[in-house]
């Protein structure tokens, strides 16, 4: 039996919980979720147990979006009645108290290497919720940490788990689309412009808490989405600026109450892979007016054809739905890896490769090595717009591109 301490009990939590719940609906019933823990004790009673505890949040968006941010309300209770979640408010008291075997750290992104520094050094294997860590020097010691203390590292992050970036992995791989040439993927505008707190959290839009603005929050998951796809980023050239400088929480009409944004809202770059192919991404979550969409994006172009908008197109001028394609031409292995148990639910998959992981000994899909070089393409847009030029992932993974980060580093005592 597999003990899970979760760290953080935010929103998020509630789609990890529902994650929890698809496993147990498939038979997976050899784990048990025996912690939880929050700076405030309230918070972690609300997740606790059905019928008691504060009254849940209401979701920052509408469960017609189907994001995860507006998952239903979830107990732990309702995965599994038999075990009451011991309550703390310190990780650190979770981690000594040998209540868990592993943990998943739902917490804001600058105590993830600190959630991770204390629990993989007492032998608990780590799930984090992305990005990995505040800096790329932050998620390379917690690598070294889960090696050191041979123990599961992984990241949060579904993008692949998703039918559509299967099935563009696998055009791309099986040579649908001739060899890689360029791929276009983003948007404009939309949700939280042009000057709402993203998701109701400050820390967000706070440099030595957030790390960046969308161009990390988002550019993680945009660059393993397409480094899924066509494979590993060699250097990047962008432009990350800050357009507002102010956001406002629900209700300050008024704007009396302003958040001072010290990170990016805005990224423009153009980057290119090891294998010669090159891209261009694009995000904002400023600018007033209408948002912009990138038809037919993520839009992926070989010598021999194309994915766009869904479908895969040849030369010849014939086109396919791609993920009925996907669907209708893999084989059952492919299947089982890529959907176990017939799952859908990105974070069941998640969850459940963490737990077989820990199990087999093994390594995660979405590893700690897979996070920070997402961690590490998003930074090198940062890195790259304060430098003014080009700069390669090895600057990056070497941190002899660290002109932003430095002063995150030096905050967190990570130099």
């Amino acid at each position: 039996m597999i003990r899970l301490g979760i760290v953080g009990c935010g929103r998020i939590l509630n789609a990890h919980l529902q994650g929890l719940l698809r496993l147990i609906e498939k038979g997976v019933d050899d784990f048990r979720v025996t912690a939880l823990v929050a700076r405030n004790r309230d918070d972690a009673l609300m997740f606790a147990r059905r019928g008691e505890g504060p009254t849940p949040r209401p979701p920052v968006l509408d469960p017609s979006t189907g994001d995860p941010l507006a998952a239903p309300h979830t107990y732990v209770t309702d995965l599994h009645s038999d075990t009451d979640a011991a309550i703390f408010t310190d990780f650190r008291e979770m981690v000594s108290s040998g209540t868990v075997d592993a943990v998943i750290d739902l917490t804001a992104l600058d105590i993830h290497h600190l959630v991770a520094d204390s629990a993989l050094n007492a032998g608990l294997h780590v799930h984090t919720q992305k990005p990995l860590a505040i800096s790329v020097r932050a998620g390379q010691r917690m690598i070294r940490q889960a090696k050191d203390n041979n123990c599961v590292l992984g990241v949060f992050e579904n993008v692949r788990q998703s039918l559509s970036g299967r099935a563009a992995a696998w055009a791309v791989a099986t040579g649908r689309i001739g060899a890689p040439q360029l791929v276009i993927s983003g948007s404009l505008g939309g949700l939280w412009s042009p000057t709402k707190v993203v998701a109701e959290t400050p820390w967000r839009h706070q440099k030595v808490r957030g790390g960046g603005g969308g161009t990390i929050d988002i550019g993680v998951h945009q660059f393993h989405g397409l480094r899924h796809v066509f494979g590993e980023v060699a250097w990047v050239s962008a432009h990350t600026p800050t357009l507002e400088p102010n956001r406002y929480m629900p209700g300050d009409t008024n704007h009396a109450d302003p958040v001072a944004v010290d990170v990016d809202d805005t990224h423009l770059a153009c980057f290119g892979f090891e294998n010669g192919a090159i891209g261009q991404l694009l995000w904002s979550w400023g600018l007033h007016g209408p948002p912009v969409e990138v038809t037919g994006a993520p839009a992926f172009y070989g010598t021999e054809g194309a994915i766009v908008g869904g479908q895969l197109h040849s030369p010849s001028g014939t086109s396919a739905n791609l993920v009925e394609l996907y669907q209708q031409e893999i084989t059952s292995e492919e299947r089982d890896r890529h959907f176990p148990l017939g799952l859908t639910d990105g974070f069941a998959i998640q969850g459940l490769d963490f737990l077989t992981a820990i199990k087999e000994k093994g390594q995660i899909e979405t590893s700690g090595h897979e996070g920070l070089m997402d961690l590490a393409c998003s930074f090198a847009m940062i890195e790259s717009s304060h430098l003014k030029r080009q700069v390669t992932l090895d600057e990056v993974l070497d941190n002899s591109a660290d002109v932003y980060q430095r002063e995150i580093d030096e905050h967190h005592n990570l130099i």
